[in-house]
C-alpha cells in the first residue's frame, strides 16, 4: 500500500499524538495517588470546589491514556480527536484559572494540532477505522 504525502502526514500526526496522549498516563500510571494529591494542591487556592477538582485528577490519567491508544491503533479516530480537543479545552480552562500562560501555550499548540489532525481525517490510512466500517 502506497500512501500519498496527505495520508502518510495524517497517520504519523496521528501516532505523535497518540503516543504523547498515552505517554501522559504512562508516567502518571505508578504516581496516581501523589498526581491526584498535587492536582488538588495546585487548584486549593482557584475557584474550583476540591468536590470538582478531585475526581477530575482521578479520571484524567485514564482519559489521556484512551484517548492516546485510540490514536495509536487508529480506532474511532474522529471522536478520539474531538474527545482530545474537548480534553484540551477543559485543560486550557484550569491553567487559565491558574494564570499558568506557559502551560497554556503549550496546551494551545496541541489543540492546533488536534485540530489539523480532525480537519483531515479523511486522510486517516493504516488504522482499524478502516476495518470495523
Amino acid at each position: 500500500m502506497r500512501l500519498t504525502n496527505s495520508e502518510l502526514a495524517f497517520v504519523l500526526g496521528r501516532l505523535l499524538m497518540g503516543v504523547a496522549f498515552l505517554a501522559h498516563f504512562l508516567v502518571r500510571l505508578p504516581k496516581l495517588a501523589a498526581f491526584q494529591a498535587g492536582l488538588v494542591k495546585q487548584f486549593a487556592a482557584s475557584i474550583l470546589p476540591e468536590v470538582l477538582v478531585r475526581p477530575f485528577a482521578a479520571v484524567l490519567p485514564f482519559v489521556e491514556g484512551g484517548i492516546g491508544l485510540l490514536l495509536i491503533i487508529g480506532l474511532f479516530t474522529r471522536p478520539a480527536l474531538a474527545a482530545a480537543m474537548l480534553l484540551m479545552t477543559v485543560l486550557v480552562f484550569g491553567s487559565s484559572l491558574l494564570e499558568q500562560w506557559d502551560t497554556v501555550g503549550t496546551q494551545l499548540v496541541y489543540g492546533l494540532f488536534l485540530f489539523a489532525l480532525l480537519l483531515h481525517c479523511q486522510y486517516n490510512r493504516l488504522c482499524l477505522d478502516r476495518t470495523v466500517g
